[in-house]
């Protein structure tokens, strides 16, 4: 039986399979979301709801937070997360966030003696539900291995990366890829169904050479049924890709690739598609094409 009590703050999409695989692993958890279904489903699964954020930390011995952006992680963390806090406790913010509001952060609760991880993570709602997440985790290593045991609850692959601000500049290289893949495979899929060619045969036989990837293994099958049922949303690839932006502005990194990306899932933001899965950056490919790229009957 886990001996920490998790304050888990941010039951979405991803926090809430999270924190029920704590559950599963013998960890008590103390619930708050903005929204009050998750936290029922929580408390029904046997964990516990907090009355705030402020709760969650007074109650748990370790605090994780899975937050929208660094605004919402910026004003939650200091107005209503930090009042809850004690020396000697550990913040790990698995959001994904700017590595420069990381750093301010991280300085600020080092000065009332609590320690910080940030941990973005990458594997979509369904590594969420099977606790195969790929963490990235920045801030001290001996940090990191105090609570290493709860990170592979949640996650597969657990790399510390360096520093506070590491993990999320690790998260920020993660979207960078995985953007590149979802637009490449999506120009593909357009160009294969303009061309008249066969679209299952295409994904099988690119799948198996050079440019194979985790895209088309996991989403060109879908995204050529019209199935952009969300695994990650488009707007939170978006509001990603923003982040990896502003970086390689601060640290002169050019990204031009990184901003064409951007732009197009700009265009899903202004289209409505934001809740779309992000491998429905197709449609907007499909939109300037003219047609869409899919199997006829199904």
């Amino acid at each position: 039986m886990a001996e920490n009590t998790i304050g888990f703050v941010g039951l979405g999409i991803m926090g809430l399979p999270m924190a029920k695989n704590l559950l599963d692993a013998g960890y008590e958890v103390v619930g708050h979301n903005r929204s009050q279904e998750p936290v029922e489903d929580l408390a029904d699964y046997g964990g516990h709801a907090a009355a705030d954020a402020t709760d969650a930390a007074e109650r748990g011995d370790v605090v994780i937070t899975c937050l929208p952006d660094s605004a919402v992680v910026d004003s939650v963390v200091r107005e209503e997360i930090m009042p809850g806090l004690g020396e000697g406790m550990t913040l790990i913010d698995m959001s994904t966030i700017s590595p420069t509001v990381t750093e301010d952060l991280a300085a600020d609760l080092a000065a009332m003696g609590v320690d910080m991880l940030d941990a973005p993570i990458s594997g979509g709602e369904q590594g969420a539900i099977d606790g195969t997440l790929s963490i990235m985790v920045g801030g001290e290593e001996a940090v990191l291995e105090a609570h290493r045991d709860l990170f592979e609850v949640m996650g597969e692959t657990v790399t510390h990366t360096g520093p506070n601000g590491a993990g999320q500049t690790t998260k920020a290289c993660n979207q960078i890829v995985v953007a590149a893949q979802m637009v490449g495979v999506s120009e593909a899929l357009v160009f294969a169904e303009k061309a008249g060619a066969d679209l299952e045969a295409v994904v099988e036989a690119i799948s198996g050479g050079a440019a194979g990837c985790w895209t088309l293994d996991n989403r060109a099958p879908r995204m050529i049924r019209g199935n952009f049922e969300p695994g990650f949303f488009a707007g939170y690839q978006y509001k990603d890709l923003r982040i990896a932006t502003d970086a390689g502005e601060a640290y002169g990194a050019p990204m031009p690739q990184t901003e064409l990306a951007h732009e197009l899932y700009k265009s899903m933001e202004q289209n409505g598609m934001e809740r779309d899965d992000n491998s429905g950056v197709m449609q907007v490919i499909e939109m300037l094409a003219g047609t869409e790229a899919r199997i006829d009957g199904e």
